[in-house]
């Protein structure tokens, strides 16, 4: 990955190629990239583990609703990002509503990877620790180090091409494992029969007004929340044009849902295989290193690592491109800048991700506890900006503000309620309110390109 990425490098010509690639990713890159980045930790050993626990409600956030978000970004989303000429989120955030709201927004946005990275360097140590009993601590600065060292030397260029090999040995890895399931277990006849119905349920099954609001909260915390992301966003933004930026968000959604799925089902059927394992989150490990042949085993593993660090990379790289682009530039301004601040911003980060993982030290929560920044701050404005022209910068601050404040006393006050949808709706109102009452003296900005361009 390290040889790949200094091969890359050689294409960095400046801040667009490094941020996004030039804007010239084809399709099978772009898609390749987008489903190989949100295929991480929190997919394979977060959602393995809540699967093993709760079955398939208890992965409604993800792969389902994040699945849900990649589609609906092609829908309504990515076309226009792509039209814009931006190289974050946050420039999109500038040009909408000003400065105010755009270093808001970058600050939720770091919140959001730093806490993603965090789940990843998590899922690095718990893989290592399985397979060869390296001290976890010891594991996460070893894989920490390699995906600093490529996403650092090759920028967009770099994650992309990793991501592709990573896609390709992802795929092998759990093609491998499910058959193997079935074969050392008696059947699938014989597995599916011993999984209890209720680890199969879609909707919750009691008539609790509590229970389906915080169900409906599954579905929204990624399912919309990630829509505002960087990651996601960032693709588009490197596609080769509207349509590669739409079409493989729908391919992503697709593929992602479908090896989604694979995880979640050895979480389910592992609780009844593996029923004393004392972490839910090793199940994946443990299964493929119980039940494959050491070389299969092996290449299980492989594929492990493969998918949290394609994710590992792209979360750093949007960290990277946050600060340099729209944090540090803003305060020295000189043509270099923006690669030159990303460049040092990423291992300070991964630094923050290290502390994150430490204190929380349970993947899927990490995951989803990042994505509620972005959707009690960002996906209100966000697509407000898009698709309703009256929306303006005192909207903005106040949808903001009241989301991401509500959301906080929501933690602290109702801990078992839905704080996060809650405080989305909070965020919405206020967005409205803030916006009509203010019409009069605070002029909505159009929605123009990075050149000026006004978007129709």
């Amino acid at each position: 990955m390290v040889i790949i990425s200094l091969l890359a490098n050689k294409k960095i010509k400046g801040s667009v190629d490094f941020f996004v690639a030039g804007r010239n990713l084809p399709l099978w890159l772009c898609t390749a990239t987008l489903t190989a980045t949100w295929f991480g930790g929190g997919t394979v050993l977060g959602a393995a583990g809540a699967a093993y626990d709760g079955g398939i409600i208890g992965v409604i956030a993800d792969p389902i609703g994040a699945a849900l978000c990649l589609i609906l970004a092609g829908l309504f989303y990515v076309r226009t990002i792509r039209r814009m000429k931006i190289l974050t989120v946050v420039d999109f955030f500038q040009l909408r509503y000003g400065m105010i709201p755009a270093q808001i927004a970058a600050i939720a946005q770091l919140i959001l990877y730093i806490g993603w990275s965090g789940s990843l360097l998590i899922s690095i140590g718990v893989i290592i620790e399985n397979v060869i009993g390296l001290p976890q601590v010891t594991s996460i600065a070893v894989g920490t180090m390699v995906v600093i060292a490529y996403t650092v030397l090759g920028g967009m260029w770099a994650v992309s091409l990793t991501d592709f090999i990573q896609m390709v040995i992802i795929i092998l890895g759990l093609g491998l494992i499910v058959p193997f399931i079935g074969l050392e277990s008696g059947g699938f006849g014989e597995l599916w029969s011993n999984i209890p119905k209720e680890k199969l349920y879609l909707f919750p099954q009691s008539s609790n007004v509590l229970d389906w609001l915080n169900y409906l909260q599954a579905w929204l915390v990624i399912g919309v929340g990630g829509i505002a992301g960087q990651d996601l966003l960032q693709r588009s933004m490197s596609a080769k044009n509207e349509q590669v930026a739409e079409y493989s968000a729908y391919l992503s959604g697709a593929i992602y849902l479908t090896i989604g799925l694979i995880p979640v089902f050895i979480g389910i059927v592992g609780a009844d295989l593996l029923p004393e394992i004392e972490n839910p989150e090793y199940i994946v490990p443990q299964v493929a290193l119980r039940f494959l042949p050491p070389i299969a085993a092996g290449i299980f593993i492989t594929a492990l690592l493969a998918a949290v660090m394609s994710s590992a990379d792209s979360a750093l790289l949007a960290c990277g491109s946050i600060i340099g682009n729209n944090m540090i530039s803003q305060f020295k301004r000189t043509k270099e800048d923006p690669l030159f601040f990303s460049r040092i911003a990423i291992p300070c980060c991964a630094i923050l991700a290290l502390i994150a993982a430490l204190y929380f030290k349970n993947i899927y929560q990490l995951l989803l506890a990042s994505y509620s920044t972005s959707l009690v701050a960002l996906f209100a404005p966000f697509t407000a900006g898009i698709w309703w022209k009256k929306t303006n910068t005192s909207g903005a601050i106040a949808s903001m503000g009241c989301g991401l404040f509500s959301w906080i006393l929501f933690q602290i006050l109702l801990p078992s309620h839905p704080g996060d949808l809650y405080a989305m709706f909070i965020s919405i109102i206020a967005l409205v309110l803030g916006s009509v009452l203010t019409q009069g003296s605070d002029t909505p900005l159009a929605l123009t390109d990075l050149d000026g361009k006004q978007l129709t």
